[in-house]
Parts: structure tokens; sequence; C-alpha cells
């Protein structure tokens, strides 16, 4: 089993394999119990955003990895590959945009309380 962040890296490669564009991988690890990673990369077409999912599977199975899930390959406008501790969204670039999930969890990042520090 990989650690998360082999998997982290074995997700980047696979995108850019086929050619994914403004990889972007947000360290989730401090807001949410769900998951470490998440991994936001963008498709020109709906043909390309299924191959890029297609591909971060084969080569995480290829490692031994489960796929948890795929979501939004009816539209594939938005694919989802859950790979439990790290999250792939491939978007196309609206689809993204309009979402702005860089943004969204970076203002959690902000907004998550800063612990005080610990008396000596």
């Amino acid at each position: 089993m990989l650690t998360t962040e082999e998997k982290t890296q074995a997700v980047v490669a696979a995108l850019e394999d086929i050619k994914a564009t403004d990889i972007t991988v947000i360290d989730t690890s401090k807001l949410s119990s769900l998951f470490d990673r998440m991994i936001i990369a963008s498709a020109t077409s709906t043909r390309q955003t299924k191959a890029l999912a297609d591909n971060v599977v084969v080569k995480l199975k290829e490692l031994g990895e489960t796929i948890q899930g795929r979501e939004g390959e009816e539209t594939g406008e938005w694919i989802l590959v859950d790979l439990g501790e790290v999250l792939v969204h491939i978007m196309q670039p609206a689809i993204r945009s309009y979402y702005n999930l860089e943004e969204l969890w970076s203002k959690a990042q902000a907004a998550r309380p800063k612990l005080a520090p610990t008396p000596k």
C-alpha cells in the first residue's frame, strides 16, 4: 500500500501522461478527516477528462491501490476519482473556474481556528 505522498505522486504522473493542465495539489489533512490530499487538474474536452480519469485508475490499480469510487463520467465535464485519502478532480476549465475549489479550500484553511500556544 502506498503512502499518501506516493499516491499523490502517482496520480500527478498519471495526469501528466495524458497532458492534464494546471495540476494543483492541496494538503487538506488539517481541514478534513475524510481525505488528506485533493488533486485538481484541467482537461480540454470530455474525451480527455475521461482519458485522464481512466489513466489515474489504471496506474493506481497497477500499484495495488483500491479505487473507492468514480463519479461524473456521464457528462465528462467533472470527474471525481476517490482514492481514499486522495481525491482527484478532473475538470474542464469552465467548470473549474465556476466552482473554484482552490479558493474554497484556501478560505477553509484561513478560517480554521488557530490553536493557542501551549503554556510552558
